[in-house]
């Protein structure tokens, strides 16, 4: 039981979460104690109201689950976890996150109710909405971004916010068009909101997305207010990891089954770990 309420949990999803550590990066706070103290509740936060989500995302799509060749080896689509103990679950990580949450302070404690409302909507009908779907998955990212500027007393970069939030509405339309591919004929019977997209469609929305991350990042990093803040006018080197991780993540999308789980495929494939790393050493040297 033990190892199933873990995988229910989804600890491997938690790596979205390192969206709050952002603020600290960009906002050069990683050298104050209670802003790194006050980013690693938040994280903690969310990791625990996260997988409350999930447990209720799995709660109530148990039956359509069972339609799919991954899922249906999910604990409760597959049995080997109770509905009941689930529900227990969900409600000690929701309280947990919350009591972390207030030990930082009533703005992280209202993103989180925020973020555990918008997901209470969307398990409850809203992904069933056609486009607005994926931009309730964005805007889990983007409260997971204002949790680490805004809720730590972080003002928040309007550079970052856009750039959050194109890069998110690609990876949720890409895994739309990963789950559209691995479904094929049958997709709308686990998920019906694909029967409302087609692979054209969704290969225009991911175009766009992409294209305009890539053009707003660039811009970030050569706009005479980022040279200011961070007093270097070398970030655009930082460009060429952004790019060659979005080729190569739609790569894995159209060529080897990937784009359904981003963090599944982040450590999966070696190019993208690279990719990522490299833009990670390199910014931390020129913002150090």
């Amino acid at each position: 039981m033990i190892v199933a309420a873990l995988k229910l949990m989804r600890p491997g999803q938690w790596v979205k979460n390192g969206f709050v550590f952002f603020g600290l990066l960009f906002g050069h706070a990683w050298h104050a104690t209670a802003a790194v103290q006050g980013a690693l509740f938040a994280f903690v936060a969310f990791c625990l109201m996260s997988s409350a989500v999930y447990a209720l995302n799995d709660l109530r799509d148990i039956e359509q689950d069972r339609l799919h060749p991954v899922k249906r080896l999910r604990p409760l689509a597959a049995g080997t976890l109770s509905p009941s103990v689930a529900i227990m679950l969900m409600a000690a990580c929701s309280v947990l996150s919350l009591w972390l949450a207030g030990q930082v302070g009533d703005t992280l404690v209202y993103l989180l109710c925020a973020y555990g409302l918008m997901n209470f909507g969307y398990s409850y009908g809203l992904k069933r909405v056609v486009v607005l779907d994926v931009f309730i998955i964005s805007a889990g990212f983007m409260l997971r971004l204002l949790a680490g500027t805004t809720g730590l007393g972080i003002p928040p970069s309007n550079w970052l916010l856009m750039c959050g939030l194109l890069l998110t509405l690609f990876l949720g339309f890409a895994k739309r068009r990963a789950e559209l591919m691995l479904m094929e004929d049958g997709s709308g019977a686990h998920r019906r909101v694909l029967d409302l997209y087609s692979a054209t469609l969704l290969d225009q929305f991911i175009t766009i997305t992409g294209a305009c991350s890539v053009v707003a990042y660039a811009l970030y990093t050569v706009d005479e207010d980022t040279v200011r803040t961070h007093g270097t006018t070398h970030l655009i080197y930082t460009l060429p990891f952004v790019l060659y991780g979005l080729f190569r993540y739609l790569y894995l999308l159209h060529r080897r089954g990937g784009g359904g789980d981003p963090s599944h495929d982040v450590f999966r494939d070696r190019h993208l770990l690279v990719a990522m790393a490299g833009w990670l050493a390199v910014t931390l040297y020129l913002l150090g």
